[in-house]
């Protein structure tokens, strides 16, 4: 796998987090997206990072009916290693209105745990957004193909 110096740097904290984690029970990654993205872009990745061994909590397998939405994400946020974000235009639209993916990415944010990967829009876009989020670097969709992505996400979490 080929990374960018800029891919190091961003990612080599978060792999000593996973390191650090490795005894525990835990989902290998969290993946926040936006609700009108559950059924395109974020299946595509879950899909590939499950085909690549990667242990994903991912709300469209995890939130079981009548199970109070709010305290699942919680715990899938306490039990997963790190977390990705989905940036797409779904999500650029939904981050102002406090959404749940706003919650999840305040939680996210408060640790060295979080990626972003941009799908079909850009930092630029982000950061008109999110400033916050637009300061950790990721990985982009732009430079890599999806299965690319999941790929290095696979590598970065594998024990």
């Amino acid at each position: 796998m080929s990374y960018t110096a800029t891919e190091v740097l961003a990612l080599t904290p978060i792999r000593a987090s996973v390191e650090r984690q490795a005894s525990l029970d835990l989902r290998d990654v969290f993946l926040c997206h936006a609700w009108d993205d559950r059924q395109g872009a974020a299946k595509e990745l879950h899909d590939l990072l499950v085909s690549l061994g990667v242990k994903v909590w991912f709300s469209e397998k995890d939130l079981g009916l009548g199970v109070p939405m709010m305290r699942a994400i919680d715990k899938g946020l306490a039990s997963s290693r790190i977390g990705i974000v989905l940036v797409t235009p779904a999500l650029l639209k939904k981050l102002p209105h406090e959404s749940v993916s706003d919650k999840e990415l305040s939680t996210l944010l408060a640790g060295e745990r979080l990626i972003p990967i941009v799908h079909e829009t850009t930092y630029e876009n982000l950061r008109n957004v999110s400033p916050m989020l637009a300061s950790r670097s990721g990985l982009s969709t732009a430079e890599d193909s999806m299965a690319t992505v999941a790929a290095k996400l696979a590598e970065l979490v594998a024990l």
